[in-house]
């Protein structure tokens, strides 16, 4: 009885051995077939990337509600027909108003826009990341 016991406990640790054993190469082996990290690549451009901008004058500087105010100005590094957009300042965020234009040829571009609300509203003319210095229009 006590050599049929001990027969069992010997091929079971065998087993288990042997278990652990193939685990433990077939994981090694995983890790030697892993292929290599790739290595980054680079391009170079042959032409320097320009910077974008955008210039904005607001006239009049101070208007009525429900009179227009227009938005002139330049942009460079923006393609032609490139949208942009008026947005203001609002509880902390830009926020786009309903007044757009696009670039025109020369890089020059106008928008109005009719403001509802008195207020003293801080402006900009953005395209995506792109945008303008702030300026001031005072509504009465």
């Amino acid at each position: 009885m006590h050599a049929a016991l001990r027969r069992r406990c010997v091929h079971v640790l065998a087993a288990g051995a042997l278990s652990a054993a193939l685990v433990s190469a077939g994981s090694a082996g995983a890790f030697a077939a892993s292929s290599p990290m790739p290595k980054p690549t680079t391009t170079h451009s042959s032409t320097p990337m320009t910077k974008a901008s955008i210039t904005v004058k607001a006239s009049p500087k101070s208007a009525k509600t429900g009179h227009n105010v227009m938005f002139s100005g330049h942009t460079k590094g923006l393609k032609t027909g490139t949208k942009l957009v008026l947005q203001h300042m609002h509880n902390g965020k830009w926020t786009t108003l309903h007044s757009s234009a696009t670039v025109k040829k020369d890089g020059g571009y106008a928008l109005d826009h009719k403001f509802s609300t008195k207020a003293d509203e801080r402006l900009r003319v953005a395209a995506g990341t792109v945008h303008s210095p702030t300026v001031t229009v005072k509504v009465s």
